[in-house]
């Protein structure tokens, strides 16, 4: 490990790492604007110039020099200062004196370095330069005549998020990004790029002039729209959440969200459930809370009580259902709400075994019944890293765009039993091998997937731990958690509709067959006005997650908490006050009275649920059905429109009709 000197201070780095990285491990802070982190060195900015001895006697680009034995590297010194003030001089040579209208003021990188490296005031007096426009979809708006051509987005979409439309044209001081043709950037990831522009000249269209960075009060929460478990802020206003912002959680999301996550707020204020409905002559009309559980202590059900939990439910939520069921002497109750059914006697066999982060680590990896890039795009772009390693990817399922090479073996599931001997050699021989096995697959092959798990086992060894490469992808949020409180029956769903109960709760169940509870008395608890809410005998409003305090496990097991940003509007209230009041009006009173008390008494029937962290799940495959056979069907058709939230929401609505569907859209002229 090559030992350096920054001004003064000897650090020693890694074999490899850059100047930059040197400054950075002595405490010194290195301006920049085309390096990231996790993108490719560019060292088109210049922005990152030092003094490097031995060496011409020049500034140079730290970011794209290997830190070698005996550098003495100078960041503070006169020439450094100087060719920083210069290279701040010619990157605001074109750029507009937009700060004013810019949706990127308050929060420019542009704006901190040419205050902290800048010079303070401009010699140039030549006419500016313009650009047009362009268009890059209902996401990203674009204001290029502020763009530095730091090539951050060209270098996202190229290597992380797989889609390679956008690119630079023309040359010198003529060169522009756009979006090849000037169409839409077709990728679920593609509001990354807005954080990593270091200008404004990429920004966020859903919400553009909306707020000032100052305006926003921040809380830390976690995304439901996957159950991958995105770490998330959410930035609100008075009592609207303005936007959501991935933070940084190296073993989850690393530093991304993808589109869902970031737009799906503007649902949050609108199709809203904010006061109870009754069902009175085949009409929803407006009740108060004492008339709807009245409604609900009339039917008398005894305890022919079942409650179906939705995919976007916090742990307590769930818990205080549980709980109440319990109390009525009920143990009906089911989170897989589409119908799925299959063994959870061991968790380990339905959870992502691996973990996220340990992906990248795979040498191979077979993807049966799954379309990551809609199911988990956060884990998708790890399967990338991993295929720059060498990785080998398999699938098993109908062909689609997963961003990187895939060899298809076919769409029938009776293939796990019979993979082509080269697929199982190379299986055999790796190291790490992965199974990820998909939604469209838990029915019918996941019996057959367990049949062959052993391939994708390894025993400890002296240089490595044991590994575990069977893993599972759940599209919901809350399921992990749900089948850790139970919320399972041996026959799914099917089950609940064979008791034929006369009270039924759907606790945001909105993608459940009603159809199947013509008989049962329907309470809906949630709080969009979605396929739920048309159904129901009575509603009670509830809050979003980003209403409430919540405990979401995600799908490699691990326990997260978020914190509530805003409060649910109207007569809304968080799902656990309105179990524990109904539960008082029939008869069945619940033990806890605060939020703290229901978390502990959740922790004390679940301790796994008690403290944040990885859980990890012992293996033991339960016994299935080893013979699987049939085609692979994607249970998301729509990526954008998955849930009550997304389908309430303008701009998903629009990314679902231009993305997906292909709707061409009218840009009117700026």
């Amino acid at each position: 490990m090559p030992k350096v000197k920054v001004d003064g201070i000897e650090v020693e780095v890694p074999q490899g790492a850059t100047v930059l990285q040197a400054c950075e491990a002595a405490g010194k802070e290195i301006p920049r604007f085309c390096y990231h982190e996790r993108l490719s060195i560019a060292g088109n900015c210049r922005m990152c110039l030092v003094e490097v001895k031995p060496g011409p006697p020049k500034p140079q680009a730290s970011c794209a020099l290997p830190a070698a034995e005996g550098q003495e590297i100078r960041t503070d010194s006169a020439m450094v200062k100087a060719a920083r003030e210069g290279v701040m001089e010619f990157l605001l040579i074109n750029h507009p004196l937009d700060c004013p209208i810019c949706d990127q003021g308050g929060e420019c990188d542009l704006q901190d370095q040419s205050v902290a490296y800048g010079k303070g005031h401009s010699r140039y007096t030549e006419h500016k330069r313009a650009v047009t426009e362009k268009y890059m979809g209902p996401i990203v708006k674009t204001v290029m005549t502020r763009c530095i051509q730091c090539t951050r987005c060209v270098r996202f979409g190229e290597e992380v998020a797989g889609v390679e439309d956008i690119g630079a044209i023309y040359r010198g001081e003529n060169m522009q990004i756009t979006t090849y043709l000037e169409k839409a950037f077709h990728s679920e990831l593609s509001g990354n790029v807005v954080d990593l522009c270091p200008v404004g000249a990429l920004t966020h269209k859903p919400v553009a002039f909306e707020y000032r960075p100052w305006e926003l009060k921040r809380n830390l929460s976690i995304d439901v729209m996957d159950a991958v478990g995105t770490n998330i802020r959410l930035d609100s206003r008075g009592r609207q959440v303005m936007r959501v912002l991935p933070r940084i959680n190296e073993d989850v999301n690393e530093e991304w969200a993808h589109d869902k996550t970031r737009y799906h707020v503007d649902a949050l204020v609108r199709r809203r459930l904010d006061r109870p409905f009754v069902r009175k002559d085949g009409k929803l009309v407006e009740a108060s809370w004492d008339e709807a559980f009245a409604a609900i202590a009339a039917v008398n059900a005894g305890s022919s009580v079942a409650a179906i939990a939705g995919d976007l439910l916090d742990c307590e939520t769930m818990y205080a259902a549980k709980a109440l069921l319990a109390g009525l002497g009920s143990s009906l109750i089911e989170s897989r709400q589409t119908g799925m059914a299959y063994d959870v006697t061991n968790l380990g066999a339905v959870a992502f075994n691996s973990t996220i982060a340990a992906v990248e680590d795979a040498d191979a990896i077979l993807l049966v019944g799954t379309n990551l890039r809609w199911e988990a795009p956060l884990i998708n772009t790890r399967i990338r890293k991993a295929i720059k390693k060498g990785a080998k990817v398999y699938a098993i399922g109908p062909e689609t765009d997963l961003t990187y090479k895939v060899q298809w073996l076919g769409d029938d599931l009776g293939l796990l039993g019979k993979l082509p001997g080269e697929v199982a050699e190379t299986i055999e021989a790796a190291k790490k091998p992965l199974l990820i096995l998909g939604p469209g697959a838990l029915k019918g092959g996941h019996g057959a997937a367990l049949a062959v798990a052993g391939s994708f086992l390894r025993a400890a060894t002296e240089d490595a731990p044991t590994w575990n490469g069977f893993n599972v992808v759940h599209t919901a949020a809350a399921r992990m958690g749900a089948l850790m409180l139970g919320f399972a029956q041996p026959g799914g769903i099917a089950d609940i509709v064979a008791a034929s109960p006369k009270l039924a709760f759907f606790l945001g169940a909105d993608e459940v067959d009603f159809s199947a509870f013509a008989g049962s008395f329907k309470v809906f608890i949630g709080h969009h006005g979605d396929k739920g809410a048309h159904h129901a005998d009575v509603i009670l409003p509830a809050a979003t997650y980003a209403e409430k305090h919540g405990t979401y496990v995600n799908l490699e097991g691990r326990v997260q908490r978020a914190e509530r940003a805003v409060f649910a509007p109207g007569d809304a209230r968080e799902d656990w006050t309105i179990l524990r009041a109904l539960s008082d009006t029939l008869g069945a009173t619940l033990p806890f009275d605060s939020f703290d008390e229901l978390r502990a008494a959740m922790a004390s029937d679940v301790p796994a649920l008690g403290e944040e962290g990885l859980v990890r799940y012992d293996w033991a495959p339960p016994s299935l059905d080893s013979a699987a056979s049939g085609g692979v069907t994607y249970p998301i058709a729509d990526f954008y429109l998955t849930n009550a939230i997304c389908r309430a929401s303008p701009t998903m609505q629009r990314c679902s009709a231009e993305l997906v569907h292909g709707e061409d859209f009218a840009e009117a002229a700026e």
